[in-house]
């Protein structure tokens, strides 16, 4: 059984927020929603509505839009000068480190992250993608393209206009970042919309970024439900260009809403990555990745290790590694002192991976570790834990495999040739990440090159760097944020021909 945190607080602390969630944030200033209604946020850790955020409609959606449609226009954003711009994305990382106490608290109240996982490790980054980016204002360049006779032909780099952004729950304040930073970088407007269950930070990120210098109407927040604001979002006509990170399912949905109007989009969605361990690994590093890619963040990740492809000469020693991991993971309240894994965000996702728990063992596989839940035993029958979970034996197509669980659910499949490994990570129609642990370089090379994957980690899992690029193959989406490739999808060229006689 996973070790439930003895030291476990069983109340939250308060947020000292100076903002008030229960509005939207809409050209520099807190608007109520058009509807007078709000939503309670949830802390996955007590099932008590720890704040009310408004809930948002087309209305409100449409004044966003007006509003960063006028910011777009207005001189004092479109024309400033790039070096400006920049001091303005640093000083928003300085705020975000400034205020790294409260943001930390706010991830973990809304999702159940650990303290240790919002504070130490994401906050930072999100600071650090500003930072990132903030360099890449002044860079932002077109060039010369010689053309017959006595012309002159120029590109430029312009930004796309109005951006809409979608951002998930699992990650909030370091997702939206991912997408904010560039687009500010080139020069655009945003309307962003969180997860109505997870919105906090995103409203936190539009008041550091005006107390930053960004000129009114260029971050507007809205916050509700996909039906009621992301739907309006995506289909409405001022809107130039949508981000997505979420489902496969609703990213399908963004991509035909987004063709009336013929929206840029850009899609990172779900997947199953393949974690695959030769038998020349450095077993000890495999097994910590392993674990860190399935267990890290209760295995909401996009790109969670979820298959662990094992050499079959090492694989019972791998199944005894990293079931012992999965035991000895301190699950607990996400402010208690040593907890490893919180609960999973919602009541919903609670009872989906309860769900697969159950199912896990259809097709033949064998339940190793874990498989139940921990709300009684870690939070006294409040809160949304669960144990970390490991099935063997699992057979490559059974649903277990083949499905995103978006959960602490690990399939452990074993394989006997290389050719097998590819074969068997190549049978979801997922490509957004894939691991390869061995110490022959030669192998690693050349199963990075075959893996059809956006990501591919070596003897690593988990890494994330701002100036590396993160997207998907297949149907984990298209387009890329982080890194310079990010800037192309806030950026328009434009050709100018200069006759010179």
């Amino acid at each position: 059984m996973p070790v439930k945190n003895p030291d476990s607080k069983k109340t939250s602390p308060a947020v000292q927020v100076d903002l008030p969630p229960s509005k939207h944030f809409i050209g520099g200033e807190w608007v109520d929603p058009a509807s007078g209604s709000t939503n309670g946020s949830i802390d996955p850790a007590t099932e008590e509505v720890h704040a009310q955020i408004a809930a948002g409609n087309e209305a409100d959606v449409d004044a966003a839009v007006q509003s960063a449609s006028a910011a777009f226009q207005d001189e004092s954003w479109r024309r400033m000068p790039p070096a400006k711009r920049a001091r303005i994305l640093w000083r928003m990382a300085e705020l975000v480190d400034e205020n790294r106490a409260n943001l930390a608290l706010c991830e973990s109240l809304d999702t159940g992250k650990t303290a240790f996982d919002a504070g130490k490790v994401e906050i930072p980054l999100v600071a650090e993608i500003f930072r990132y980016y903030a360099g890449w204002t002044t860079k932002i360049e077109g060039g010369v393209v010689p053309l017959p006779g006595n012309s002159l032909g120029l590109t430029l780099r312009e930004p796309v206009g109005v951006c809409g952004m979608i951002t998930p729950w699992n990650f909030p304040m370091l997702l939206a970042s991912w997408k904010v930073a560039p687009a500010l970088a080139c020069g655009n407007t945003i309307i962003l919309k969180p997860s109505e269950q997870t919105s906090l930070t995103s409203l936190w990120m539009a008041k550091i970024g005006t107390e930053a210098g960004l000129p009114a109407g260029v971050f507007n927040v809205v916050t509700g439900s996909g039906s009621a604001v992301g739907t309006p979002l995506v289909r409405h006509p001022g809107v130039n260009k949508i981000s997505f990170t979420g489902s496969t399912e609703v990213g399908r949905m963004v991509q035909r809403e987004s063709a009336e109007t013929l929206k840029r989009v850009t899609l990172e969605l779900g997947g199953k990555s393949p974690n695959i361990i030769f038998a020349d690994a450095n077993l000890k590093a495999a097994l910590r990745g392993a674990a860190a890619g399935i267990f890290y963040n209760k295995g909401e990740v996009c790109a969670a290790g979820s298959r662990l492809l094992v050499a079959r000469d090492v694989y019972d020693e791998v199944l005894e590694g990293v079931a012992a991991i999965a035991d000895k993971t301190t699950v607990g309240h996400p402010q208690g002192e040593g907890t490893r894994m919180g609960p999973v965000c919602n009541q919903d996702q609670y009872e989906g991976v309860l769900g697969w728990m159950e199912r896990g063992s259809e097709g033949g596989a064998r339940l190793i570790a874990g498989g139940n839940s921990l709300r009684d035993e870690v939070g006294g029958g409040k809160g949304f834990y669960v144990a970390p979970t490991v099935f063997a034996d699992v057979d490559p197509a059974s649903a277990i495999a083949q499905e995103e669980i978006f959960g602490p659910v690990l399939a452990v499949i074993p394989f006997d040739e290389p050719e097998e490994a590819l074969q068997i990570a190549h049978s979801t129609p997922y490509g957004l990440a894939a691991a390869v642990w061995t110490r022959d370089v030669g192998r690693a090379l050349s199963m990075a090159r075959d893996l059809r994957a956006g990501t591919v980690w070596v003897n690593a899992y988990n890494l994330y760097d701002p100036g590396l690029p993160f997207g998907g193959f297949g149907e984990s989406g298209f387009g890329r944020d982080l890194g310079k490739d990010a800037l192309a999808a806030y950026t328009e060229t434009k050709s100018v021909w200069i006759n010179l006689d």
